[in-house]
Order: C-alpha cells, then structure tokens, then sequence
C-alpha cells in the first residue's frame, strides 16, 4: 500500500513538471546590468551600438527597458534564444564570431558596469512578447526567489493572477521561469501603454476585483497578496521604461 502511494506520489508530480515546463518553452538570456555612477548612458549607447550585430550573426534582435523605479538594476535585457540546439548550433556559432569579428562595436571598459547577471529562462513565444513590447512604453517587472517545492505552485500563483487581470480586462503578465543561472526562480514582466495606463487598476470597483479574483481560484482580491507570501522567500518590484 505505502508503495502504491508512493508511486502515485511520484506520478503525480511528474505530470505537474512536465505541464509546467511545457507551459513556458521558449528559451531567453535575461541580463539585469547596473551602470558605474554616470555611465548608465554610455552603456545604453553600447548595447544599441550592437544590435546591428545581432542580425549580421543571425541572432533575434534583443528586448531591454530601462529601470525607472525599484529594484537597483538600470537595464533588463531579453536575448532570445528559441533553444539551447538552436543557439548553440555550430552553423550559428561560426556566423555569429564572423559578424562580431567584422562588426564590433567597441567594449565596455570594466569601470562602466557596476554589477551584472545572467539567468537563462523559458517564457513566452517570441512574436507574441514582441508585439507587446512594441505598443508599450512602461512595464512592471516582478521577481521572485520561490520557497524550497514551492516553483510550481508560484507558477500557478501567477496564471492565476493572469485569469484575474483577464476578467477584469487588463493586461496579463508574460511569465519567464529559470532554467539556469541567478537565482531568481520566476519573474514575470507587464507591458502597458504608459503610467497612466498602469494606474487604471485603481478605477476598478472593489466588487468588481472580488468577483474577478474568487473566479481565478483566490478566496478574496484581499487575499491575493497573502497566499503569494506563502510562496516565496523573497519578492523585487521594478517600474521599467522603453528605450527607443
């Protein structure tokens, strides 16, 4: 008996990894840089500098917004991979040292970043973030440090959160999950017109987001916040801008 329940158990969990990883399959580079003081600029002057760069070597141009308010990071940086075979394919990597070769924008030197991460996650289709970005100028970026066997159920946490944005008819929340690299284990990004567009939360009815948040599966619009703190040991907000 205490066998077939353990098999049940492993089951059981299989399942919920296997859908969970096959919710979120495409694979991104994201890189959180902060500038030396004064260089921010000169270090948004580079990366522009190099997207030329990245459609010589056959790679997708790079996603990035510039940090307003929170977290101490100035740039968020997507680099899209589609998948590890895919990037790392010989053919590409060949392609890839060629244009850098032919076309290098310069370097950084090591006084104009003060600290920089790299975390390689699945997230969403590429044309669908991209098309996304492209009617957005402010977005809400969110990170999250799980609690031990906690990952899945935050990824859960936040699809919910996304069928609650839904009924209230505002903007859903892409979802980017860690594979590899710092240690955030899930991050999600909320692309909006502008401020005032992400402020309109604000004008919605008290009824109107209890009735929104009990049929996402939450016992209460005031409960939202309470059981994702039963998920997570540590939570960063960030209020980010495009870069045009």
């Amino acid at each position: 008996m205490k066998l077939r329940c353990l098999l049940l158990l492993i089951g059981i969990t299989f399942l919920a990894q296997t859908t969970y990883a096959a919710q979120t399959n495409y694979l991104y580079k994201a890189r959180l840089v902060q500038a030396a003081p004064g260089k921010v600029l000169d270090v948004i002057d580079f990366f522009k500098a190099s997207l030329a760069t990245y459609k010589d070597a056959g790679d997708e141009s790079p996603l990035w917004m510039r940090h307003s308010q929170g977290d101490h990071w100035d740039l968020l940086i997507l680099f899209p991979m589609k998948s590890y075979a895919d990037y790392y394919n010989p053919d590409r990597i060949t392609k890839r040292m060629r244009a850098l070769a032919a076309d290098r924008p310069g370097r950084l030197d090591d006084e104009s970043i003060a600290w920089q991460e790299d975390v390689f996650v699945y997230g969403p289709p590429l044309d669908e973030l991209r098309k996304a970005f492209a009617s957005a100028s402010f977005f809400h970026v969110e990170m999250f440090h799980s609690l031990a066997g906690k990952q899945s159920q935050l990824y859960k946490e936040r699809e919910m959160e996304n069928a609650y944005l839904q009924t209230l008819k505002r903007p859903e929340n892409f979802i980017f999950t860690r594979d590899q690299g710092a240690a955030w284990d899930l991050f999600t990004i909320g692309a909006y017109r502008d401020l005032k567009h992400f402020a309109e939360s604000a004008d919605i009815s008290e009824a109107d987001q209890e009735a929104a948040a009990r049929a996402a599966g939450f016992a209460g619009a005031n409960r939202i916040g309470p059981y994702l703190r039963t998920l997570i040991s540590s939570h960063h907000d960030t209020l980010a801008v495009s870069i045009k």
